[in-house]
């Protein structure tokens, strides 16, 4: 019985210390298309930003190094999260962060989809 528990505990510590290995990958935008379906950190500056309150799920996009519509990275949050965020489109424009979470694809293009302010940092000097 020690054995199957000591052997549950190493597997679960190893899946944990794997998916934070994973959250670890640090990226480019330009990058992230080369790594959909992957959990990253993807960092860049915010060039452009855009809160759409008339569109279905009122969403909120911050596109980094690329301003829309060349975008080539996109961070989502969606209108039921954003009161998480406060003002995401004027609170990040204009400086350098870093997001955590799945690469998706929408049109081609990567993006992460965050419903937690946790999953962006902004870096110093910007």
């Amino acid at each position: 019985m020690r054995l199957a528990l000591k052997i549950s505990l190493g597997v679960a510590l190893a899946g944990s210390l794997t998916l934070i290995a994973l959250a670890q990958k640090r990226l480019t935008p330009a990058e992230a298309k080369e790594h959909f379906g992957e959990t990253a950190t993807v960092c860049g500056d915010v060039v452009s930003t855009r809160y759409v309150a008339s569109t279905k799920g009122q969403p909120t996009f911050l596109n980094l190094d690329k301003p829309y519509p060349n975008q080539i990275f996109t961070i989502v949050i969606w209108g039921n999260n954003r009161s998480k965020f406060g003002t995401p489109e004027d609170d990040y424009k204009g400086k350098r962060i870093c997001v955590s979470g799945k690469i998706t694809a929408y049109a081609g293009l990567p993006e992460i989809v965050v419903d937690d302010p946790k999953q962006i940092r902004t870096e110093a000097g910007k």
